[in-house]
C-alpha cells in the first residue's frame, strides 16, 4: 500500500444505466465500486480505498453526487429557501425577544401569561425570552 499526501479524497456518484451508483475516487486510479443507495456506495468506496492507501478509514472524503440539472436546480431552490427561512427566524426571534422587553419591563411590566397571550406564545417560552434578555 502507498500512504498519500492527501489531506481528503473527492468521490464521484453516478447512476448507471441499471440505476446502481458508482463512486470513483477522483486521483486514485482503478479506485471505485458501486451500491444500490449512495450511502451503500460511500461505505463500500472507503473499502475499496483500504486497497489503494494506508489511511482509507480516516481520511476525509468529500461526495460529489451527480444528479440531473432539474435535481440540481431544485435543490438549490431549496436551499436559498431554507437560508431565508433561517434569516427570517432569526429576525422574528430579536423581535420576540424585543417585544416581550417592551411588555414585561418600564411601565406595563405585564404578567408572562398576559404577555404570552398577546404574542401567540406559551409563558413558558416569555419567561426564556426574559431571562435571555436578563442575561445578555
Amino acid at each position: 500500500m502507498v500512504e498519500a499526501a492527501v489531506k481528503s479524497y473527492r468521490v464521484a456518484y453516478e447512476r448507471d444505466e441499471l440505476g446502481w451508483w458508482v463512486a470513483t475516487v477522483r486521483g486514485v486510479r482503478g479506485c471505485h465500486t458501486q451500491g444500490r443507495t449512495v450511502d451503500e456506495a460511500r461505505r463500500r468506496i472507503r473499502e475499496a480505498l483500504e486497497l489503494f492507501v494506508d489511511n482509507a478509514r480516516t481520511v476525509p472524503i468529500v461526495d460529489d453526487v451527480k444528479l440531473p440539472s432539474a435535481a440540481t436546480r431544485a435543490i438549490q431552490a431549496y436551499a436559498r429557501l431554507r437560508k431565508k427561512a433561517d434569516d427570517e427566524d432569526r429576525r422574528a426571534a430579536r423581535a420576540a425577544r424585543r417585544a416581550v422587553r417592551v411588555l414585561r419591563t418600564g411601565k406595563l411590566k405585564m404578567s408572562a401569561r398576559d404577555a404570552a397571550r398577546l404574542l401567540g406564545l406559551s409563558h413558558q417560552r416569555v419567561h426564556q425570552l426574559t431571562h435571555e434578555e436578563t442575561t445578555r
